[in-house]
């Protein structure tokens, strides 16, 4: 499996380029029968004309993939992959039939058919293909045997996350650092071509991951706070001893001017676009039991700033009189609507609102409630770290992360957020956000006898 590794990056490039073809295929065939063979554009193309009409089609579908994961067969969940793959045909038909109707001044809903029976037999090609591609990976690539080595805290919770992904990675076997000694987790290391390195304190780490690379075996860790934070660092070579700069201070002035920009702008624009929704969910709300429509709270944001937060109500009335809590699984006390509205996170959509005040942007942070972050800071002091840039609608942990993932995990995200910030991974992030509506372990809440998320074992270096 090892000699094969050095050529899965090619085949799962190979993958998406089979993957584009077909796609591209499908469009040509339409394009060919009806579009250009009838004239209904307007103009006669020739051979640089049809590979610029492909070129463009295909140069879509890669970007559109490449932001959804539509190619990372084998790397993603064969479900995931498929939503990816709807959502990039969705998107690229769509932008396409925009294109053909500027240049043959269509009304809208003209020539849509044939590009819609292109879009049907897309999803049914994908579809095969895709299960033939995750096959083939699993065949040439089968899930790695792991050694997991672990301290002082419990196992169980990587090993179920593992599990989750048995078609990758399975632990074989375990070595704990607090009873066994230095020489007996080598040997265990020594039988394995994957170790993988829990929350274990740094040193112990280091000399584990120096002895993995001289041993040529793959080596997966637990990322710690103050590695997310070295990763972004900036190397100095001023003289013959590497310096390694963090400047720790959030973004700079010229990125908070571009997103203040982008606010406004995405803001206003689906604040317009989503306002006949909006006055459907408010509408429902007010039916179904004459109650306020909105649901005003304070969160935290950028230093701590406090502020009212703007969401529709999804809950009973006066669903915290025994005190703050989070939503739990199979919540009593979430509405008929608000359940609705929860699993697609429609009940967010009022943050446009605070976006456009200021308070908030359209990524960042979860913001939190001061006093269920006053908790989370408890024990975990560098809880406060989020707060170096403004809470968010959506953001790095929302996306990549669960409602119930814990306070340590979403910190570790965010921070990572922070500290690679740029405008194309707000824009990435944005356009993640459509796919993660149909994500239903996304809205999960916590276990019902959990007042926070918090994992109720401390933290330690």
């Amino acid at each position: 499996m090892e000699r094969k590794e050095q050529y899965k990056r090619l085949f799962r490039f190979a993958l998406s380029m089979v993957n584009i073809a077909i796609v591209t295929g499908i469009y040509a065939v339409a394009w060919f029968t009806y579009y250009h063979a009838r004239n209904v554009i307007g103009t006669r193309y020739y051979l640089w004309g049809h590979i610029a009409i492909f070129s463009l089609y295909a140069g879509l579908t890669f970007l559109f993939g490449k932001v959804y994961g539509a190619f990372k067969v084998g790397y993603l969940r064969i479900l995931d992959v498929l939503l990816s793959e709807v959502i990039m045909i969705l998107f690229t038909n769509s932008i396409t039939y925009v294109q053909l109707a500027l240049i043959g001044r269509w009304t809208f809903g003209r020539h849509l058919i044939p590009l819609l029976q292109a879009t049907g037999a897309d999803l049914v090609a994908v579809t095969g293909w895709t299960f033939l591609a995750n096959w083939l990976y699993i065949k040439l690539y089968p899930p790695r045997e792991l050694l997991l080595i672990y301290g002082y805290r419990s196992p169980h919770s990587i090993i179920a996350k593992l599990e989750t992904r048995r078609d990758k990675y399975r632990v074989v076997e375990t070595a704990c650092t607090e009873k066994e000694s230095d020489e007996q987790i080598r040997r265990k290391i020594d039988r394995y071509h994957a170790v993988l390195i829990g929350d274990i304190p740094s040193a112990q780490r280091n000399d584990l991951l120096k002895y993995c690379f001289e041993k040529n075996i793959r080596c997966y860790s637990v990322p710690k706070i103050a590695d997310i934070m070295l990763r972004s660092s900036e190397t100095i070579n001023l003289f013959d001893t590497a310096l390694q700069l963090n400047r720790n201070r959030g973004l700079s002035a010229e990125q908070e001017a571009g997103k203040r920009i982008l606010d406004i702008i995405f803001g206003t624009l689906m604040l317009v676009v989503l306002s006949p929704l909006m006055l459907l969910i408010a509408f429902l709300i007010w039916v179904t039991d004459r109650g306020p429509v909105f649901y005003r709270q304070e969160r935290l944001t950028k230093d701590g700033k406090v502020f009212m937060i703007y969401k529709f109500r999804s809950m009973v009335m006066e669903s915290e009189k025994k005190g703050a809590r989070l939503a739990a699984k199979k919540d009593n006390r979430i509405t008929p609507v608000g359940r609705v509205i929860r699993s697609c996170h429609l009940d967010e959509l009022p943050q446009l609102i605070n976006i456009l005040k200021g308070d908030m942007s359209m990524v960042g942070p979860r913001p939190e409630r001061p006093e269920i972050a006053a908790k989370y800071q408890a024990v975990i002091p560098e809880f406060a770290y989020r707060l170096k840039v403004k809470a968010g609608l959506t953001g790095y942990a929302q996306v990549y992360g669960k409602y119930n993932t814990t306070p340590y995990d979403k910190l570790k995200l965010d921070l990572y957020y922070i500290c690679n910030y740029s405008i194309w991974m707000d824009v990435r992030l944005c356009l993640m956000t459509f796919k993660i509506l149909f994500q239903k372990e996304n809205t999960e809440g916590v276990d019902p006898d959990q007042i926070t998320a918090v994992d109720p074992v401390s933290k330690k270096d």
